[in-house]
């Protein structure tokens, strides 16, 4: 079912390169703050301490899991701040010490190299998604089920399947489907996310078929009525973990916050819920926006620091 209109997808083009394994550069972008609430005038400190989250850019999980702690600990007595930036400088930052925690590593593929790189000076705090995934979708009333399918559906499918950006991960590996399946006779297009995305709405809003390359976590599976194609030859990859890592002497320093990192799981469901929230919003609207979801939630919020 259509939910959103076009508009939301020029708000999402600013983000970048978006997806798990599918952001493709390592070019240092500009980092923006955002402090949260403090519990106490702007000079004291908090009582709990300060922490700073990386987020990736563009990456929606990223953000809405950052944004779910930050008010979580700011509810106990802690003064967090975001920083945005590329999967390469979190890396970086975080072993270097100047985050504290990233919420939004891939494993064990798509940031297997930065762990690699980095992971002797990071602590791995714990998983808290456990079925990540690189996906071929199409409308949930499409005439295939599978990948192997779309050969013999040519023209009902539209002939083509709208990918996003070129050098993505998740570019490469629909490009090994389209030669494992032999669907050769579509038209494989790739720009950006945010194309794939108005293409999609524009599908969604006029009731017809089309085939997207996707991934899991992604607030679009809230937002329209799309199913994942099987994938029998395991092409696109075995789904993923979503791990939370925190600097060098994280633990040691803040015991009470690791061991909340190291228990934190999320739904699709709560996740997705959030995501459609924060993706037509301003960036200045964030904090009402999760304070708002998190009192629809509270159970599940309190429960995160209990």
């Amino acid at each position: 079912m259509f939910k959103r209109t076009g508009t939301a997808f020029a708000m999402t083009a600013a983000a970048g390169l978006v997806l798990a394994g599918c952001a493709s550069s390592d070019e240092d972008s500009t980092e923006e703050t955002t402090a949260g609430a403090t519990t106490g005038t702007e000079t004291e400190a908090a009582a709990g301490g300060e922490l700073t989250l990386a987020v990736f850019n563009g990456w929606d999980e990223s953000l809405a899991s950052s944004l779910v702690w930050q008010h979580a600990l700011e509810n106990q007595g802690y003064d967090v701040t975001l920083e945005y930036a590329d999967p390469a400088v979190v890396f970086k930052g975080v072993a270097d010490g100047a985050y504290d925690v990233v919420t939004d590593v891939w494993l064990p593929l798509t940031h297997a190299s930065y762990i690699e790189e980095y992971g002797d000076d990071m602590e791995e705090l714990g998983a808290w998604f456990d079925s990540a995934a690189l996906t071929i979708a199409v409308n949930a009333d499409a005439p295939v089920n599978s990948i192997e399918e779309l050969p013999d559906y040519v023209d009902d499918m539209g002939g083509r399947i709208v990918g996003i950006e070129p050098g993505a991960g998740l570019t490469a590996a629909t490009e090994s489907a389209i030669e494992a399946y032999g669907l050769s006779d579509y038209e494989f297009i790739t720009s950006s996310t945010p194309a794939m995305l108005s293409e999609l709405d524009s599908a969604a809003s006029n009731g017809e078929n089309i085939i997207v390359t996707l991934w899991e976590p992604h607030w679009a599976y809230g937002a329209y009525d799309i199913k994942n194609l099987e994938d029998p030859e395991g092409v696109m990859g075995e789904a993923e973990e979503i791990v939370t890592y925190g600097r060098t002497g994280l633990t040691e320093e803040f015991p009470e916050v690791a061991e909340w990192f190291g228990n934190f799981t999320m739904d699709s469901e709560l996740l997705y819920d959030l995501e459609n929230q924060l993706v037509d919003a301003d960036q200045g609207d964030y904090e009402q926006i999760v304070a708002d979801w998190a009192a629809e939630n509270q159970e599940w919020v309190d429960s995160l620091t209990a």
